[in-house]
């Protein structure tokens, strides 16, 4: 063989082995980084594919060039997950269960996005049924009704949690006394512990730089052990609504947690010592994550009286004050991914792209277009794909390269 040859198949190799992965909720690390380097674009950025999916608010997440969405099947009281090629968008299978019947003026299709672990992929369903699925062709492994098994009750928009899986543990709140939050064993479903009586929150949990797992819930901040599920520390934080939706962010040594009705806090732990180094009410969050970029924090707030409209502010996450506002086009929601090249994608609700150059001086717009329908999903980005679903599709668009 000769030495170009060689050298061109370890290029190969190397492309297969290091492919990206979106592989759970906000990206491989939950944190909305992407490694696109995205540049501005003055024509719409191009859809790659599209194809229909049945009903959820659930995001997508991929592996090995194969796209998984959980979502409600047109024709079944049920929850479906299936699985796309990335390149073309056909669907090389769809697996799916019965589940009691659950509807809601917002949406009828699960709210969770699923994590995918080895050969597997975990989801956890609008009624509470936590499933293991087989990566290959979706053979069911296990299922757990966590809402019977631990006497809980379900949210008024249904569990909306996404599965978090590290060690030997599927990890999920369910909100039950004494099973406020809950570990599983990955292979089995059997319980390997249950953990605090707190109310489950529609959030998402992050792993600290110590490898606690924080949670939003319905009652506390609160950092535990996924190992075991012993308590690390906590902070009473509780929504006027009981809707607290986002997931807390890490801003150095900082846990910063937001809720739709109470505002934001930023939080200083030492040990099981927890200060409150500062409250905002104004900046109120419905289920859009923030993100950190260089010394600043943006995020998308809403009017916290009408609980309407998207405001993308910068703010001072050392004092909580705001240092520019500027309003978007959304009706609740969007989604903000940071980009390799420290940019930012802002998603909105009504199908808007935005590309955004960050500045703590002033709101600075390079691009906008719109790209699909209405949508409460985040997107997850691989290989400079971004991937999305709306309302009756799931989408692929490429974003322009720098």
């Amino acid at each position: 063989m000769t030495r170009c040859l060689m050298l061109a198949c370890l290029m190969a190799f190397a492309s297969t082995v290091h492919a990206e992965d979106w592989t759970q909720f906000l990206g491989a690390k939950r944190d909305s980084n992407c490694s696109a380097t995205v540049a501005p674009w003055k024509e719409k950025p191009k859809e790659l594919w599209a194809t229909p999916v049945g009903e959820g608010h659930s995001s997508p997440v991929v592996k090995d060039g194969t796209v998984f969405l959980f979502y409600k099947p047109k024709k079944l009281e049920g929850e479906a997950l299936a699985a796309y090629d990335l390149k073309t968008g056909e669907q090389r299978w769809e697996k799916t269960y019965t589940r009691d019947k659950f509807t809601n003026a917002f949406g009828n299709g699960p709210r969770g996005t699923p994590a995918i672990d080895g050969d597997f992929v975990y989801t956890f369903g609008c009624n509470g049924l936590l499933t293991c699925w087989a990566i290959k062709d979706g053979e069911q492994k296990w299922q757990l009704d966590t809402l019977k098994e631990f006497k809980a009750k379900n949210l008024f928009f249904g569990m909306s949690t996404s599965t978090t899986v590290v060690g030997q543990n599927v990890i999920v709140m369910v909100g039950g006394t004494g099973a406020g939050i809950i570990g599983v064993d990955k292979t089995t479903g059997k319980l390997n512990w249950q953990a605090t009586s707190d109310r489950a929150s529609y959030a998402s949990p992050i792993l600290d730089d110590k490898k606690n797992l924080v949670f939003l819930t319905g009652d506390h901040v609160r950092a535990l052990d996924p190992a075991n599920g012993k308590e690390v520390w906590s902070y009473p934080f509780v929504d006027e609504l009981l809707e607290s939706s986002t997931t807390p962010v890490l801003v150095g040594d900082k846990v910063v947690a937001a809720s739709i009705k109470s505002g934001c806090v930023s939080l200083s732990i030492t040990g099981k010592e927890v200060t409150a180094d500062w409250k905002q009410r104004d900046l109120t969050c419905y289920f859009s994550t923030p993100v950190v970029v260089g010394e600043d924090l943006y995020m998308i707030n809403g009017d916290a009286k009408t609980l309407g409209g998207t405001i993308l502010k910068c703010v001072d996450p050392k004092t909580g004050k705001t240092k520019w506002t500027k309003p978007q086009g959304g009706n609740y929601a969007a989604a903000i991914l940071k980009t390799k090249n420290d940019l930012l994608l802002l998603h909105d609700d009504k199908g808007e792209l935005v590309l955004i150059q960050p500045d703590p001086k002033e709101y600075k717009e390079l691009s906008r277009s719109k790209v699909s329908r209405f949508t409460w999903a985040h997107p997850a980005v691989v290989d400079g794909v971004y991937i999305i679903r709306d309302e009756k599709n799931l989408l692929a668009i490429e974003l322009p390269k720098k």
